[in-house]
Parts: structure tokens; sequence; C-alpha cells
């Protein structure tokens, strides 16, 4: 497939994504003048559609970066389980409100090739991730671990799953599997985990079953 194919396509999937916050914005300031309307109501989802739109168009920028090489990915290096810690943190409250549990786990001395700001934005879109889709019940954990002469990232949960069938979709831009569709993810989370990880050098892996959980593993070689 040639460059001009690749970015016509994205250019109409990217319009298809938006044209759905819009659609259910419109509908809803629609619904305002009905009678018996609950406009409270109406205008905080409204609120939520245009902050979901915004998310969505901020992370097809950041994306587009990325593919452009503008980004830069690997300037550094940054110690991991301090700011996956973080991470967690600051995604307990809505962890906490979809049951999933969160861990964080590994060698606190082991660094990986990335920017601090660049490790933020993998372990966020991981956890977010499995917020969304693991299920009420499950524990997701973020490790980081040597193996095999290489540092890894793993986001992991002992959640829902993934189908044998849509493992091999599960890091194309705006994809989901049906089960998901009805979220409000961007689909565009995995994507950029993939992104990153290539970007400094590495590679995304990824192992599930259907009510087995799902684990991701990013892999970065030893000789950065």
């Amino acid at each position: 497939m040639s460059f001009d194919e690749l970015r016509t396509g994205f250019t109409a999937a990217v319009s298809h994504e938006l044209r759905t916050p819009l659609a259910r914005i419109l509908a809803l300031l629609d619904s305002v003048d009905l009678p018996g309307a609950d406009v409270r109501m109406l205008v905080d989802q409204a609120r939520a559609e245009v902050e979901n739109a915004g998310t969505l168009i901020d992370e097809i920028l950041f994306l587009s970066e990325l593919e452009s090489g503008r980004e830069v990915v690997a300037l550094g290096h940054t110690n991991a389980l301090p700011v996956l810690r973080e991470v967690l943190d600051e995604h307990a409250d809505s962890a906490a409100r979809a049951g999933v549990g969160l861990e964080a786990a590994g060698d606190p001395a082991i660094d990986l090739p990335l920017r601090p700001r660049m490790l933020r934005i993998l372990a966020e879109n991981l956890v977010e991730n499995a917020i969304r889709y693991a299920g009420h019940g499950s524990t997701f954990r973020l490790e980081i671990a040597r193996e095999d002469g290489a540092t890894m990232l793993l986001g992991a949960d002992d959640g829902a799953g993934v189908s044998e069938a849509d493992l091999g979709r599960l890091f194309e831009r705006f994809w989901r599997a049906d089960a998901a569709r009805a979220s409000r993810g961007t689909g565009l989370g995995l994507a950029i985990v993939k992104h990153v990880v290539g970007a400094a050098g590495g590679r995304v892996e990824a192992r599930s079953r259907r009510g087995e959980g799902l684990e991701i593993r990013c892999v970065f070689p030893t000789t950065w």
C-alpha cells in the first residue's frame, strides 16, 4: 500500500471517528427543546461528548507527530517504577469506579530508554485500556523487568481478555472489539503505545484468551 493510500485511509478514519461525538452532541442539543426534557442532564452529557472529542483530537495530533518523526521519544532514560506508581495513583479513582484493582511491581533500579513524558504516556494508555475493558472485579498490573537480554514494561490484567481473532488487530488505529464499541474510548490508546515503543527501538507483543485477561509487553533492547 502506498503512502498516499495510507494517508487517505487515515483521513477517512479520522473523519468518521469525529462525526460520532459531533452527531451525539447535536442529538443531545436537539433534545433540550422537547417537552419534559432534563436540560441539566442533557447539557452534562453534551459536555462529556465535547471532552471526548477533544481527547480524540489531541490523540490524533500526537499520533501524527509520532509518525512524522517530529516527536523525540528516546531521549535519555527514566527510572521506571516511580513513574508507574504515580500513574496508577492518578487513576485510582476511575479504577475504583470501574471495579478494577491496580498494582505496580518490578525492580526499582531498572531504567527505560524513554523520556519521562513518553513513559507516562505508555503507562497511562495501558492502565486506561484496562479500566475500560478488563471488567469489574479484575486486577491490572504494571511491571518492569528484565527478560532474555531485554528490558520490558508489562501491562497485564486478569479480566475479560480478547479473542484470538481480535488479538491481531489490537494495535490498529480506531479499532475496537465489538463488545467495546459502546465505550467512550478513542480507539487510539494502544496504537500510540505501539508507536512510542517502536520509536524507542522496541516492539510490542500481546497475549490473551477470551475470559483469561490481556497481557501487553513493551520490549526494549538493552543496547541503548
